[in-house]
């Protein structure tokens, strides 16, 4: 049987390392991002969707959260149970909780001094419906975690042009899309196929 984490609240001082939470009014985002279908299986991200940054909340997090520094505000949604893979950027990721989810994180320092990650280094944290948090740019992250059947739903806020495809190749074989480092766990063999550098190893944590 598979060992399982303790599960820590962003409200808890285990999360300060990591993040933290912003308090503001996110419901007429999180009502935007309700109208999204969720899929039948399987997770999705779209990095920049029109229905959300069409809100009051886009030049909010614009001005007030990254400095007038132009962002994007998109979504990840569907039905994830398992780590697979930790990413990092060069900013701030402010995630907007439009159901409870838990994430999965560590910290850059944390990698072995060959790039790789052992992960039970790993940490995992609740967010709940309604809040909003700030994942620091020195935290590693993924695809939240369900804690429903039904599925969860994380509206997710970066610079502009984060995540999406590179324009030419880059020498760091970690640099997977724009402002978007990635590394995968031993097991992630769908992710290895797509030429996601296996630095992950120990338990391939899951919900």
């Amino acid at each position: 049987m598979a060992e399982q984490m303790k599960i820590y609240r962003v409200t808890d001082p285990e999360f300060k390392p990591y993040g933290r939470v912003i308090p503001m009014d996110a419901s007429e985002l999180i009502d935007a991002a309700k109208k999204q279908e969720m899929p039948v299986e399987g997770s999705k991200y779209e990095p920049s969707l029109a229905s959300l940054e069409a809100t009051a909340a886009m030049p909010w997090f614009t001005d007030e959260v990254y400095g007038e520094m132009p962002v994007q505000i998109g979504l990840c949604w569907g039905h994830n149970r398992q780590m697979n893979a930790l990413e990092w950027h060069r900013d701030s990721e402010i995630n907007v909780a439009v159901t409870d989810f838990v994430l999965i994180l560590a910290k850059l320092d944390d990698l072995d001094a060959d790039g790789r990650l052992d992960s039970a280094k790993c940490k995992m944290f609740q967010v709940k419906a309604g809040e909003t948090v700030e994942v620091y740019a020195t935290s590693l992250h993924f695809c939240p975690c369900t804690t429903d059947p039904a599925g969860f739903s994380c509206v997710v806020v970066l610079p502009k042009g984060t995540n999406v495809p590179l324009d030419k190749k880059p020498a760091d074989a970690l640099l997977f899309r724009k402002n978007k480092w990635l590394i995968c766990h031993e097991s992630a063999e769908g992710l290895k196929s797509r030429g996601v550098v296996a630095g992950i190893y120990g338990e391939n944590w899951s919900l």
